[in-house]
């Protein structure tokens, strides 16, 4: 059985769309990307900091997908990392109303020792240091470390960021952000450029549009599956990462093709975390619903091409 450490926020998240509205509820990378590698035979671990605020049941939630919580420090007086966002009538949009970093802003990472030799290791969005920190921690290399980040970083720790990418193998990020960091229209040409700072894969994710994977001069295109509601797109990419990082861990083949399915995978439990706001939908799917899901992306995906 592989081992995933996964690093990042335990949060509250307070959600308004166009089809409701939610008080604090669970949120956070970490938790969605744990939720969603939870889907695969792995053992994972979580890297987190939150207050005694923080509900135990909340807790309880990851500790029933049976996932190590040995890493999340719990601040005595503390308060829980806390986002509030709205999302118009385009969810690919959304305004950040409040964002309080509370016990996020000294977060100092304390890997478990029995998750130090970890075979995937996926550091979700945080200062470009504190990535590198839990790195640095780790006794043997992973045989892949993936990375998620966002333009925040770009915008002010242009160095930092560039210096733990040399340290990693995938990168994944939006196209907006994949645009910012290559200084490239094109998105091949910007993937081309990224992997010249240290990654050897780059996934670039789309949103509904669905997500890209390159590798060298390979390129392979995942499609989002069409759905016919979409309540609430937070967590949606930190799903992805569940789903990808889960899937290698539990497989241990690195090739492009093995990237492919995990790219597949990662979609396929992200078509599932935007129909209900926050983790509802996350924490009770069952097995069969994600097996028939990937036939659906099977279908859509696969068809014969008659060359004259």
């Amino acid at each position: 059985m592989g081992k995933l450490l996964i690093v990042g926020t335990l949060a509250f998240d307070a959600i308004e769309s166009p089809f409701g509205k939610t008080d604090r509820i669970l949120g956070g990378a970490a938790t969605f990307i744990g939720l969603a590698a939870a889907k695969f035979d792995v053992k994972s671990a979580i890297v987190s900091v939150v207050g005694d605020d923080f509900p135990d049941e909340y807790l309880e939630v990851l500790r029933k997908k049976n996932i190590d919580l040995s890493g999340v420090e719990i601040v005595k007086g503390g308060k829980t990392f806390f986002w509030s966002g709205k999302y118009k009538n385009d969810l690919n949009v959304r305004e950040t109303l409040v964002t309080e970093l509370n016990t996020l802003a000294d977060f100092d990472p304390k890997v478990p020792d029995a998750f130090k030799n970890a075979d995937v290791v996926m550091l979700g969005n945080l200062h470009p240091n504190i990535q590198l920190n839990v790195i640095k921690q780790l006794e043997t290399r992973p045989k892949l470390i993936i990375l998620d980040t966002m333009n925040y970083w770009m915008d002010h720790t242009w160095d930092e960021l560039h210096n733990v990418m040399r340290h990693i193998d995938v990168l994944t990020l939006n196209d907006e952000e994949a645009r910012q960091l290559a200084k490239e229209h094109s998105l091949v040409k910007a993937a081309e450029k990224i992997q010249t700072l240290g990654p050897k894969y780059v996934v670039i994710k789309k949103g509904e549009h669905g997500a890209l994977l390159f590798h060298g001069d390979n390129i392979f295109f995942a499609p989002a599956l069409p759905l016919e509601e979409v309540f609430d797109p937070t967590g949606a990419g930190d799903t992805f990462a569940g789903g990808f990082s889960g899937y290698l861990a539990a497989s241990r083949n690195r090739t492009f093709e093995n990237l492919k399915n995990a790219v597949i995978h990662g979609s396929n439990l992200a078509s599932f975390c935007v129909e209900k706001f926050g983790t509802e939908r996350m924490v009770t799917l069952k097995e069969e619903e994600v097996a028939k899901r990937l036939e659906q992306f099977r279908e859509l995906t696969q068809f014969n091409i008659e060359i004259e």
